[in-house]
């Protein structure tokens, strides 16, 4: 009698990762996941019953990875300083993990932002954010903060900046926010 490999859920979401960030894929194919496993695609079905469900928890994934990262790069008492090495290391991870990054930044994906690691993500910018404009749960500066890092990200990648580079472009913008978000503080005071 032949005996069925045992598999997790981990397990493939770990090798389904892996051949994104060596495949550079757009998409998952559980026939491939499934191959690099060593079983057959309907092994899969037990843990994933579609593709986009595999895709979700590879999202899922890719969100807990930088989570942990901005952790570790969070972990400062000044909140300043604390919002510029999270910005970075939101940066690093796009830069060193662009496929996972791409990946989790598709447009089917959305519903991943809504899973538990990503609140944790969208929580750790929420707070570190609102820590710097002195507004509680300050979801515009959060949301500004995103979208600077996500852009520059993304241009820096497909090489936007061109070969000069961008000239202390990122320093500008986080000093902009910076300033900008103590601002809004201030202007809270006055009212």
């Amino acid at each position: 009698m032949a005996y069925t490999k045992q598999l997790s859920p981990s397990e493939i979401v770990k090798v389904a990762m892996e051949m994104v960030e060596r495949e550079d894929t757009e998409g998952i194919s559980l026939r491939a996941v499934a191959s690099a496993l060593g079983v057959k695609a309907p092994s899969l079905y037990r843990y994933f019953s579609t593709k986009n469900a595999l895709e979700m928890a590879v999202a899922e994934g890719v969100l807990r990875s930088m989570y942990t990262e901005l952790v570790c790069a969070g972990a400062q008492p000044d909140p300043e300083t604390r919002f510029k090495e999270m910005a970075v290391a939101y940066l690093r991870f796009a830069r060193t993990r662009y496929a996972l990054y791409s990946f989790l930044m598709q447009g089917r994906l959305h519903g991943a932002y809504g899973s538990q690691a990503g609140k944790e993500v969208w929580n750790l910018l929420l707070e570190s954010a609102s820590q710097i404009s002195g507004r509680p749960d300050d979801t515009s500066a959060a949301v500004a903060t995103w979208s600077f890092l996500h852009g520059y990200a993304t241009l820096e990648h497909a090489g936007g900046f061109g070969k000069s580079g961008p000239h202390g472009g990122l320093e500008l913008g986080l000093r902009a926010f910076l300033d900008g978000f103590a601002n809004r503080q201030s202007d809270n005071a006055k009212l």
